[in-house]
C-alpha cells in the first residue's frame, strides 16, 4: 500500500444515525477510476455543508468522502487524455455523492469527468470558481443563449452574498447587465455593490407567497433559491424574459402557476452542474477564464485549511459564510 494520507469520511449506523470523522487512507482504498490526482485544492459548497451535517439526503452511498469539487495534479493515467502532471479540474458528476471526493489528499476518479486547468487560473482560482462559479456561468450563457443581453433589461440574482450568487453578480456586471442582487444580509451591502450589483432588495420581497402575476421588473435572472422566491422572480418577469434556476436553498417546491408562461412568454430554464456534457463544461470553464475578474474572485474567498473543513461546513448552513470558502489541501489550517 502507498503512503496513507488524511481524509475526511462520512459513515452512518444501522439506525442511520451518521458520522463524520478524518481518517487515514491508502490508493489502495480509493474507488475506481483510471485517473489518480494529487489534490491541491478543494472548496466547501451549499452541497458539501449538507452532506457534512446531514441536513439532506445528498450522499447515496455509505461510507463516503464528501467533496463535490477538485483541483490538481494527475500522478497516473490509463485514460487517453490525460498523463501524469497535467493540471485538472473536476466538479459534479457524483464525486463526494456516489463516488469518493474531495475531502482526501488524494482521488481516483474516471478521466471522462475531468476538465483541463484553463491558462491563466491556478487550481487555488479555480476552486474560489468552483462549481458555484461554474454553475453561475452556465446559468448566464443559458440566459444569453435565450437572447437576455445587457440591453433588454435589469437581471435579478437571488441568494446574492452565496457562492453561486457572488460570482454571477461579477461576470454578469463586467458583461455590463444592470444586476439587482435580492439577499436576506442587509450587511453584506458593500460587499455586493463591490461586486457590481447596481441595486439591491431584501429576499422578504420575494421569499413570501406572492401574486400570479405582478409587475414587470427585470428581463431575466439567476436564481439558487427555488420555492416562493423562483415563483415570484417568474410572476415579475419581462414578457419573453427568462429566469435560470439552480438551486434549492428555500426549498425544492415551486409553487407558481402558468401564467407567466402562457401570458408574458416567460421561460425558465433550468441548470444542471453535475451531468453538463463536457463540450458545455469546457466552454464555460474558458468564459470563466476570459470574463471572471480575478482580482474581485480573490475579494469574494476565503482561504481555509483541510483541518477548517468541517467547521466550514457547519458555518455555510448556518448562513453565516458569504463568498467561496477555498480549500488549500497543502495546509492543514
Amino acid at each position: 500500500m502507498s503512503d496513507n494520507f488524511k481524509a475526511i469520511l462520512i459513515s452512518r449506523d444501522e439506525e442511520k444515525k451518521q458520522s463524520v470523522d478524518v481518517v487515514e487512507l491508502g490508493d489502495d482504498d480509493l474507488m475506481d477510476g483510471n485517473v489518480t490526482i494529487a489534490i491541491e485544492a478543494t472548496t466547501v459548497n451549499y452541497k458539501d455543508g449538507l452532506a457534512i451535517t446531514g441536513k439532506s439526503p445528498i450522499i447515496q452511498r455509505w461510507p463516503m468522502i464528501p467533496g463535490i469539487d477538485l483541483a490538481g495534479t494527475v500522478i497516473s493515467s490509463s485514460h487517453g487524455e490525460y498523463q501524469k502532471g497535467d493540471k485538472v479540474i473536476l466538479n459534479g458528476w457524483g464525486i463526494g455523492q456516489t463516488h469518493y471526493g474531495a475531502y482526501a489528499a488524494h482521488a481516483r476518479v474516471n478521466g471522462d469527468w475531468l476538465v483541463p486547468l484553463p491558462e491563466g487560473i491556478n487550481p487555488l482560482d479555480s476552486m474560489a470558481i468552483g462549481t458555484a462559479g461554474y454553475t453561475a456561468m452556465l446559468c448566464i450563457m443559458a440566459l444569453e443563449n435565450h437572447g437576455i443581453t445587457p440591453d433588454r433589461g435589469p437581471v435579478i440574482v437571488t441568494g446574492a452574498a452565496g457562492g453561486v450568487g457572488s460570482v454571477a453578480i461579477s461576470i454578469l456586471s463586467k458583461l455590463g447587465y444592470y444586476v439587482i442582487a435580492s439577499t436576506g444580509r442587509s450587511s453584506e451591502a458593500d460587499y455586493l455593490r463591490e461586486l457590481g450589483a447596481a441595486d439591491i432588495i431584501d429576499r422578504n420581497e420575494l421569499s413570501e407567497p406572492g401574486r400570479p402575476l405582478g409587475k414587470e421588473r427585470w428581463a431575466g435572472g439567476v436564481d439558487a433559491v427555488g420555492s416562493h422566491t423562483l415563483a415570484n422572480l417568474l410572476s415579475q418577469t419581462e414578457y419573453g424574459g427568462a429566469i435560470a434556476a439552480c438551486g434549492l436553498a428555500q426549498g425544492f417546491d415551486l409553487p407558481a402557476t402558468v401564467m407567466p408562461f402562457i401570458l408574458r412568454g416567460v421561460s425558465l430554464l433550468g441548470i444542471d452542474s453535475v451531468n453538463a456534457p463536457k463540450e458545455l463544461r469546457l466552454e464555460a470553464w474558458q468564459r470563466l477564464a476570459r470574463d471572471l475578474d480575478l482580482e474581485k474572485l480573490a475579494n469574494l474567498s476565503t482561504m481555509i485549511g483541510f483541518n477548517d473543513i468541517i467547521g466550514a461546513a457547519h458555518d455555510i448552513i448556518d448562513g453565516k459564510i458569504r463568498g467561496r470558502v477555498v480549500v488549500d489541501m497543502t495546509a492543514d489550517g
